[in-house]
């Protein structure tokens, strides 16, 4: 393979949308008993929003599942997880999501934080065209911090008085991992341990690596870079001498490292094609909760037209006997999957070993 860069390749989309019902019907392995509601423990809420009102959206669709204390009950300390993957609006959470969820669990009673551990940014660690792999603390430190000004997260927290923690670099404690794919152990920052809940907050994308972006693989900003080299590069070159497709050890083993549960998934607007950063923007005007990341995703992607049978992480999670184990697992509240899917344009899937020949292997 000739050296390219995939964070400046400009994908040109060939996919149109067509009428949701008949896409849903289209997609192998479905037919429509998956579009029933299912009846056990877990709920997605589909919400959309109206007016530009996002706050409103996010308490609705948190009400859907029964309200803000129901989905957090004995959760006291909640660590909010954007996907901030680098500086750029086009491609992160929104801090108004983000903003909406945090205000509904202060008056609520919670304790909240904001915490990421962004994968890139100009003059940090990509230097030109190449995207570099790096420990070192002060370069971390540094682009973690850029990336919270730039889209505006260094004053919501401040006006929500609220901390914003820097998951790359601090307190960095080894859980370990009984089971795990790509590692037996996991070190993290000591705040996502001390927390009852990790909130993962992620935008809708596809991904070139993992097919989507949802809730589950939002995780993969908890592997901190000065242990696991920033865009984890270390980590996903471990995980892929144990077999992993592309990430999907990886996003497994740290969905069973923390606490997770109540998420959001930010499709106000979403990403197709070459996501997580060069793909073409949908206005899908949706905001997705969930009581499990898994059961979200499973929705997630059929929202995007995806089979979730086919996305790695989803497999493997199901391999690993995490729940629901399909669709008629959960219960759908709010708007239906025919009515607000839309067919996303397919990334082009590599696997790790195809790509980091180029990308993550000069070291700064």
């Amino acid at each position: 393979m000739g050296k390219q860069h995939i964070s400046r390749r400009k994908f040109i989309q060939s996919a149109t949308a067509a009428a949701a019902g008949t896409a849903l019907m289209g997609l192998p392995g479905l037919n429509a008993k998956d579009l029933k509601a299912g009846s056990a423990g877990d709920i997605v809420s589909i919400v959309r929003i109206k007016n530009g009102n996002i706050a409103r959206a996010v308490e609705a669709a948190a009400d859907l599942l029964g309200g803000i204390e129901s989905v957090t009950r004995d959760r006291h300390r909640i660590l909010l997880k954007p996907n901030l993957v680098s500086p750029d609006r086009k491609c992160t959470t929104k801090p108004e999501v983000v903003g909406a969820v945090a205000r509904l669990l202060k008056k609520a009673g919670k304790k909240v934080m904001i915490g990421e551990g962004s994968a890139a940014a100009d003059k940090f660690n990509v230097i030109g065209s190449d995207i570099c792999r790096t420990r070192k603390k002060d370069i971390l430190d540094g682009m973690q911090k850029y990336v919270y000004d730039a889209l505006g997260y260094t004053d919501l927290a401040a006006s929500l008085d609220i901390p914003l923690i820097n998951l790359h670099s601090g307190d960095i404690v080894e859980v370990p991992l009984p089971g795990g794919y790509a590692a037996k152990s996991v070190k993290i920052h000591r705040a996502l341990t001390e927390a009852d809940l990790v909130c993962s907050i992620p935008m809708m994308k596809t991904h070139t690596l993992a097919t989507v972006t949802l809730a589950m693989k939002n995780l993969i900003g908890l592997y901190p870079g000065t242990v696991y080299y920033s865009v984890r590069s270390w980590l996903h070159d471990r995980a892929a001498e144990r077999g992993s497709h592309g990430i999907d050890f990886e996003i497994v083993d740290m969905n069973r490292a923390v606490k997770t549960g109540f998420c959001i998934i930010d499709a106000s607007s979403a990403m197709e094609g070459n996501g997580p950063s060069d793909g073409s923007l949908v206005d899908m005007g949706l905001i997705v909760a969930g009581t499990s990341p898994l059961a979200a995703d499973i929705v997630g992607s059929m929202l995007m037209g995806f089979d979730p049978d086919g996305i790695p992480a989803i497999q493997l999670a199901h391999k690993a006997g995490m729940l629901p184990a399909d669709i008629s697992g959960i219960e759908i509240r709010g708007e239906s999957i025919a009515q607000t899917m839309h067919k996303f344009a397919r990334p082009v899937i590599y696997k790790w070993t195809d790509i980091n020949m180029f990308w993550g292997v000069k070291e700064i």
